[in-house]
């Protein structure tokens, strides 16, 4: 019988052999090899984020990468919204990554979110006019989305009025927080 066609993301890297470790993101990080990795918006149902790959999670974030809380900061014109421009982006600094580690670039950003998600948060408790930070558990969903935010602000900060491209940024973020660095 003829082998199942595998898929690889952008044609260039296997991802069916990359086991997520964490077990509280098992659920929330999407690895299933698509053909295209476009859901054109179609995930509002209810955790409907853990439905989208997280390569296409990445690039989306990317999109709106200057938005910092309520404040929308103007970027410089490296991410337009474009999907074509920012999966160019990505692509090239998962080669980046590639060539720096000598391992699949896919599974190193895998392993970056799970080191880079936090497992707990505070927030504020109010109680007979008083208030008491609080620390609380996060859900998987937002774990993963709050480390691709900080991965992402984190890339644009470094190449934003710099001469350093946004992909490399994003590669050496990647690679920084793979590695379990400080300055990531």
């Amino acid at each position: 019988m003829a082998e199942a066609i595998k898929f690889k993301i952008f044609d260039k890297w296997d991802i069916s052999e990359i086991e997520i470790k964490d077990e509280g993101l098992k659920n929330a990080i999407n690895l299933t090899p698509l053909l295209a990795l476009k859901s054109h918006g179609r995930n509002v149902v209810k955790h409907g984020q853990a439905k989208v790959n997280v390569v296409e999670r990445l690039m989306n974030k990317l999109a709106l990468v200057g938005h910092r809380n309520k404040k929308h900061r103007i970027e410089s014109g490296h991410i337009t919204g474009k999907y074509s421009k920012n999966m160019n982006t990505v692509i090239e600094a998962f080669e980046i990554i590639e060539k720096r580690t000598k391992e699949n670039p896919v599974e190193v950003f895998v392993r970056a979110i799970e080191g880079a998600a936090p497992k707990d948060e505070l927030t504020i408790i109010e109680y007979g006019g008083a208030r008491y930070p609080q620390a609380v558990d996060v859900a998987p969903i937002r774990r993963v989305n709050l480390a691709l935010r900080n991965i992402c602000h984190a890339a644009s900060d470094k190449s934003f009025g710099k001469k350093k491209k946004l992909a490399q940024a994003l590669a050496e973020e990647i690679i920084l927080t793979y590695e379990g660095n400080g300055e990531s």
